[in-house]
């Protein structure tokens, strides 16, 4: 793809991303839920090494599924920190077994995370109109607002710059910058 945003440079994986799931509105409630901790895993990190990690993350944390992941004991926590196929931080292991439980509890108030999520956005996607890579924001008030709302409901890794990088992912901002051909796809 000619034009491509920049940030994904010559990576095949990364390019795959960008072009076919980056940017795409998401509003299944597990693709969701896994996205929302894979960007957690990936503070302090690049999201590179996350998406080279995804499909291992899949397999050990039973497709992020909420229902498994809550009864996951210390056992199955330590097997995790062993795995060197995902990210193995005690504190992020845990914020998804807390956020599988902050999921459920949403859930059983009635509330998808889909609904609650995309209703900071009036349920339909921010088009933002970049030119460069310099005028995109690491946050902005609604990410702000989010994060607080999720933290407020236990949910954990969810600090502003997690959040807005989890609205880009999951199309809830459109950011492709103006001259890439997926801006213009999504809008």
């Amino acid at each position: 793809m000619k034009d491509r945003c920049p940030w994904c440079g010559d990576d095949p994986l990364y390019q795959q991303y960008h072009d076919h799931e980056w940017g795409v509105p998401e509003y299944d409630d597990r693709a969701l839920f896994e996205c929302l901790n894979l960007e957690g895993a990936q503070a302090g990190l690049s999201w590179i090494t996350v998406l080279r990690k995804r499909e291992r993350y899949r397999e050990v944390f039973d497709g992020f599924d909420p229902e498994k992941i809550i009864r996951y004991d210390d056992r199955k926590v330590q097997t995790l920190l062993q795995d060197p196929g995902i990210i193995r931080n005690r504190l992020k292991v845990a914020a998804t077994i807390g956020n599988a439980r902050a999921f459920l509890a949403l859930r059983d108030e009635g509330q998808t995370l889909s609904d609650f999520l995309w209703d900071f956005v009036d349920g339909r996607p921010q088009v933002n109109h970049f030119r460069t890579l310099k005028e995109v924001p690491a946050s902005t008030p609604v990410a702000d607002a989010m994060s607080r709302a999720l933290k407020k409901r236990g949910f954990k890794f969810v600090g502003p710059t997690i959040i807005y990088a989890f609205m880009q992912a999951t199309g809830m901002v459109n950011d492709h910058l103006t001259t890439c051909p997926r801006h213009r796809d999504l809008t």
